[in-house]
């Protein structure tokens, strides 16, 4: 003996623009570090290469670019 098949479908009500919910929809809001994260990842690749042609480590100790590039974005970001 077989058991009988489920014929309904479980789908989500998401609201759209307008505030009316509308079935199957997908949520498309992402976390905070979702974002940040790959925008840090970008701006450390981005230093690197910047200064990947100056090799003159005697030059600028304590990676003094990078921390050029760090008050940089920090004056650039608003607040």
């Amino acid at each position: 003996m077989t058991a009988p098949a489920q014929t309904t479908t479980a789908t989500a009500a998401t609201p759209d623009r307008s505030g009316t919910a509308v079935p199957g929809g997908v949520q498309t809001r992402l976390p905070w570090w979702a974002v940040a994260l790959p925008a840090v990842a970008f701006v450390a690749l981005l230093a690197l290469l910047v200064g990947g042609g100056e090799a003159n480590a005697a030059e600028q100790p304590g990676g003094s670019l990078f921390v050029a590039v760090l008050e940089q974005l920090r004056d650039a970001l608003p607040g």
